[in-house]
Order: C-alpha cells, then structure tokens, then sequence
C-alpha cells in the first residue's frame, strides 16, 4: 500500500492560462546560484511521479473551483510509522540545507513541431523521475510551459529541452517557492491551443506577425518617455502612444505599469481591444485610433499573451505593435520596479509577488499610480478601503468562489466571503490566512460529519 506523507497546503491553479475571475487560483540566467547536492541528498529528495500520457487532445477539465489545492510525495511507505520516520528524516534533512530550493519555471516557443503526439512522449519518457509538478502543453505551435520542484530537477528539463535546436534559444525565467511546489500535480499533453481562446488557427509561427518585442531596458526608457513628469515640455515625449495592459483586471488590481489603464475584463477570452467593428464602446481604448501612426505598447505577465494578441491586432491592420519581452517577469528581474507599481498576480499558488521576488534589491511601489475613473488598484471589494496586502482570496462559499481583495475588517466582518447572501450559503469553508489556499470540499465537508458524530456521541 502506498502512503502519501508529505503535504504541502496550497490552492492549486486552474488548468488553462487564462483565468476568470471566479476561477480559483490557481531570464535566461537563474536568479540564484543552485546547489550542488550530494547523490544521497538528491536520492532522499527525489520521487519517482507516475506520469498518464493523455494522448486524445482537449482542453482541461474545471470543476468550478475545487482542484485539490494538496500537493502529495508519494513516498512508497508501507505503514504509517514509516511514513511518519521518513518525513521526520526529510525534515531534518531539509533543515540542513540538502533538501534543496524549489523553484517556479516559466517558458513558451512557438516553433513548428511536426509530431506532437511523439513530442509529448519523449517529454514524458524524459520526466520520470523527476519531481516536477505544473504544466506543459505542446502541439503544432511549439510549448508552453509553467512547472515547479527542487532547483536541480526543475533546471534538468530546460537543460535538456535546450539541447534540442529547435528549443535553443528558449527565454526561460525563474523565480523561487519558498512553500515547495506551487502546482499540485504535473499535466504534460498535447493541447490544441497554446493558450486559450482558440489561436490554434493564429500564423503565430510567423514572427512578422507578432509585435516588436522591446528588451526591458528598451521597454522602460519608452515609458519614462511617455510619464514625463513636466506636461509643458514636448522634448522626445512620445504623444502618439497607447499603453496596453492585456491582463485581466484583478491583476491590474494588484500592480500595473505607471499609465496603464485598468483592463475592463476579467477573463482574456473576453477582451475585444480594438476589435469591435460595428460599435464603439467606451472601454476600448483602440477604438477610432489611427492604426497606421499609433504606437501599440502592449504587455503581459510573461509574454505569451501578448504575442497571442498582437497577432490578431495584425490581422486587423494595426501596424505599429510593440510587447515587452519575456513579460512583466522578465522587465522586475532586469529593470526591478522601475515605472512599476505594486506586486505581480502569477497563475500559480502564490498568487502575488513582490518585485523583489524577481529582483532582490528591488522595493514595491505602492504609491506612485495614476487614478482612473475606475480605479480599483489595492483597494477592498467590499468597502473600497485601501488593502494592507496586495493578494487575492477566493470567497468562503465554494459555490461562489469569486477571487476577490478583501481589507482585514471585512474578512473577519463577513467571514472570508465576498457579500453578505454568501455568508448563508450551504457550502461555507473556514476563514483562511491571507497566505493559506483552500482545499477540496470535500475536506471541510468531512472534518464537519466528524464533529456533528463526535458532538451526538
């Protein structure tokens, strides 16, 4: 019998890349110097994960908001006092230092790959044995990859994949998790899209039809331009410009470029920048603009998203599009928080993180941001009252679930939920601190039969 010992609390993220706002949260040089571990050490890290090829292509299952939120070490004990040594041994050993740093991996290409289907194969055959958790799509297009585990396990899969010609030259960026893994399982398939929202159809492979990536350096110089802080003065002021934040709103909650305006949409799939035709609404600010002379400054968390974009803005006559490469992720650890305000919303357990994260020396601007109309930025869904933490919560009711800010007060007020009808709804789960995430229903529906069996008895 197999016992899983180890757990690590954490909400694990959705599945696809692109996430609504009730959905629940889920450089190319290393940012830190990795260990060298003994064989030992690595043997009493390492666990063997046993990996399903799903070779029938499809888009990930969502079961409104429950996705386990544990993440298990199959450690092969066969009782419970062995599983209880073993974890005592690991926690020593980690106290040592040998456990090893856990690190989040991010990375996509799009490069043409003429069997998929055997791709995944050598990608899962390459896999075991690894302790690797998160996920990593591939199909025609090329890759996209966010996984994390130990820094030595985590590094052997992009050395490997860079071995490959095809995947040489992939910008990978890498930031520390600190609470272990941040995904709770490793899903490694063929995916008809890349990303959501249907772009298998996209000419992505054709880099003339993607923006003009800007190196981070070249990305900030450009804004400092455009926020010059004296109006009176035109010199090299860049007028014709439009700053676009293709995220969705509640990451623009929690930070945002200096002059980007607030997304008016919570799910990617949904934005429609520039591509209305028959009316015009508000909230587009590519609406009535001169496609030909407006400079397009586009950015994202890592990239992907606004290649996907600019790729249908294109397709659509828009001539002068730019993106940051390698995202907001890639801009914190070359630039730090430069023109940047706030933390970065990650599609991972963490939720948030602090520019240092990317960029030690790097310190959170949470002041310098311009208010719009609509201005949410830190600010608590409930009263509008400015949040001590830039982190989301998912809304106590699981059949709610909307992933919202919250102040101190109105989550102790309205105990984790995000309105008072939710308070009374049938499936409530316990308050959580703002660094814990929920676990499956079932968990909490169970520890509540046992408690009514204990209090009859």
């Amino acid at each position: 019998m197999r016992v899983l010992c180890t757990i690590f609390g954490a909400l694990t993220p959705t599945l696809s890349a692109s996430f609504s706002n009730r959905d629940t949260l889920p450089s190319q040089s290393p940012l830190f110097k990795l260990k060298s571990f003994s064989s030992s050490a690595s043997l009493r890290r390492r666990r063997r994960t046993r990996l399903v090829p799903i070779s029938q292509p499809g888009s990930a299952k969502k079961t409104n908001g429950e996705y386990g939120g544990i993440a298990f070490v199959a450690c092969g004990c066969s009782t419970s006092s062995q599983c209880n040594g073993n974890a005592a041994a690991e926690a020593s050993s980690e106290e040592e230092g040998e456990e090893g740093d856990f690190v989040v991996v991010n990375f996509y290409h799009f490069v043409f790959i003429k069997d998929p289907q055997a791709e995944v194969a050598k990608h899962l055959a390459f896999m075991e044995g690894l302790d690797i958790n998160g996920r990593v799509y591939l199909n025609e297009q090329g890759i996209n990859a966010q996984y994390s585990g130990p820094s030595k396990d985590a590094m052997a899969y992009v050395e490997w994949l860079r071995e490959d010609d095809r995947f040489s030259d992939i910008l990978v960026q890498i930031s520390p998790s600190v609470k272990g893994h941040a995904f709770p399982k490793l899903k490694l398939r063929y995916k008809p899209s890349l990303y959501e929202g249907g772009i298998s159809d996209l000419p992505l492979l054709d880099p003339s039809m993607r923006a003009t990536p800007l190196a981070p350096s070249e990305w900030r110089k450009r804004l400092e331009s455009i926020n010059r802080t004296d109006p009176t003065s035109n010199e090299h002021s860049d007028t014709n410009y439009i700053l676009l934040d293709v995220r969705n709103g509640y990451e623009w909650d929690i930070g945002h470029f200096h002059g980007a305006q607030r997304p008016n949409v919570d799910c990617f799939r949904t934005t429609s920048f520039g591509l209305s035709e028959e009316e015009v609404t508000a909230s587009d600010p590519l609406s009535n603009v001169d496609k030909e002379k407006t400079n397009i400054l586009m950015y994202c968390t890592g990239g992907i998203r606004c290649d996907v974009y600019s790729t249908i803005l294109r397709q659509k006559g828009f001539q002068n599009l730019y993106t940051l490469k390698g995202g907001v992720s890639h801009y914190l650890k070359n630039e730090g928080p430069a023109e940047w305000v706030g933390n970065l919303f990650v599609f991972d357990s963490r939720l948030s993180l602090p520019p240092s994260t990317y960029n030690p020396k790097a310190k959170t601007d949470t002041q310098r941001t311009q208010v719009f109309s609509n201005d949410k930025f830190a600010k608590c869904y409930i009263c509008s009252s400015q949040v001590s933490e830039l982190r989301h919560r998912n809304c106590a009711n699981l059949d709610c679930n909307l992933l919202f800010l919250c102040c101190r007060k109105c989550v102790k007020e309205l105990r984790g939920c995000c309105c008072w009808s939710c308070t009374t709804a049938p499936r409530l789960r316990p308050v959580l601190n703002p660094d814990e995430r929920y676990k499956k229903w079932h968990i909490y529906r169970d520890i509540e039969v046992h408690s009514k069996i204990a209090t009859s008895t």
